[in-house]
């Protein structure tokens, strides 16, 4: 799959661009708070219908501004697909497939496969349990309808729960009702989720090793309620405390995912390299696991990845990203120099794009 126009209107600091890509490599230089992860931010909503920085929509509109516009023009293996989006204030925004709205965002999910490489996926490491099971949920309903079906159906579930316990309702046959529903849910998202562990962490071994020419082992382990008991137990066991408390506290919803190094926690003893480095493994492999998996291939962001790494991370980095395996990249960076330096060890296709103050400008070839 290629991104081959993009059209912005009124998006964050972004005024007004039309913009046509390189096949393979799209690099973008300009200074911080020009734009540049703006561009992929857009390019990112086109894909997922939300900011890859979870900026509310009414925050995504230029300032002073009525309405945010974003057009994307694909190849999608040999066939066109356009993806219209607009975004208006105090309304429902709009969400087309070649001019046909849909009627419900999560069918849109997975026809564009992405990944993202950013400073924010830090949170992955450092943050709450939230974000790694989001990190998990984002790749299994890229390629898995099914997946998207049950989590949807799932937190449905869940707020409805919430509202019953908050509520202090004495309705214990729907209270049973609901518990049957985060069960039968709930045990199809821990499987999928628990299988797409097993079959990455060998991957993403692969990936950090050859990037940093180590014999460090990274891992991931999942951790749910349902590997000890059924759900519906744990619901119905908790079911007084839950009302107590005003929430559920057992379910999927509570799974972990600890991310490690030589069998340590990676956020207790990683250093700034190890983590970037682990991150970066983390979504490569990602890419590998969504274009085995998928019907096309993903597109890949590289949103400023190479600070904090030395010269033969970065190196490794290019090499890889370089490689047939992938396909359509686009690369944010400070230094002109540096991308000039790595574009020039390239035999791909590429272009060059300078961004300041929202404007983004074609450069030409050294």
């Amino acid at each position: 799959m290629i991104l081959k126009k993009l059209s912005i209107l009124n998006y964050k600091n972004i005024p007004q661009s039309e913009i046509t890509f390189s096949p393979k490599m799209n690099c973008f230089f300009g200074n911080n708070g020009m734009g540049k992860t703006n561009l992929l931010d857009a390019i990112y909503y086109l894909s997922f219908s939300k900011s890859h920085l979870n900026t509310p929509d009414n925050q995504i509109i230029k300032e002073d501004e009525e309405m945010c516009v974003l057009q994307g023009e694909y190849d999608y293996e040999g066939r066109n697909e356009e993806i219209f989006c607009a975004i208006r204030r105090r309304q429902r925004k709009q969400f087309r497939r070649n001019k046909k709205e849909y009627e419900k965002l999560s069918e849109h999910i997975g026809l564009l496969p992405l990944v993202m490489v950013s400073p924010a996926d830090s949170d992955l490491i450092r943050g709450g349990s939230d974000e790694r099971r989001r990190f998990l949920d984002m790749i299994i309903s890229q390629q898995d309808k099914q997946y998207l079906h049950a989590l949807i159906q799932y937190n449905k579930a869940l707020y409805q729960r919430n509202v019953l316990l908050k509520n202090q309702s004495p309705d214990q046959a729907l209270f049973d009702v609901l518990d049957m529903q985060l069960s039968s849910y709930g045990r199809l998202v821990y499987e999928k989720r628990r299988l797409l562990v097993d079959d990455f962490t060998p991957v993403f071994n692969t990936y950090y090793q050859t990037i940093c020419h180590s014999s460090e082992e990274v891992g991931l382990d999942y951790a749910s309620i349902l590997e000890k008991e059924e759900l519906t137990e744990a619901l119905s066991r908790n079911r007084e405390r839950d009302r107590i408390l005003g929430y559920t506290s057992s379910g999927i919803h509570k799974d972990e995912l600890e991310m490690t190094l030589n069998h340590s926690l990676i956020r207790r003893t990683g250093s700034q390299g190890q983590n970037k480095t682990y991150l970066i493994a983390l979504k490569l492999a990602q890419f590998a696991f969504l274009n085995e998996k998928g019907h096309t291939a993903p597109i890949l962001l590289l949103d400023d990845i190479f600070d904090k790494l030395d010269a033969k991370r970065v190196e490794q980095i290019i090499r890889l990203v370089g490689g047939d395996n992938f396909g359509q990249i686009f690369i944010t960076d400070t230094n002109r120099k540096y991308l000039d330096e790595m574009l020039s060890a390239m035999k791909h296709d590429y272009l060059l794009f300078k961004v300041e103050q929202g404007a983004i400008q074609l450069m030409e070839k050294e």
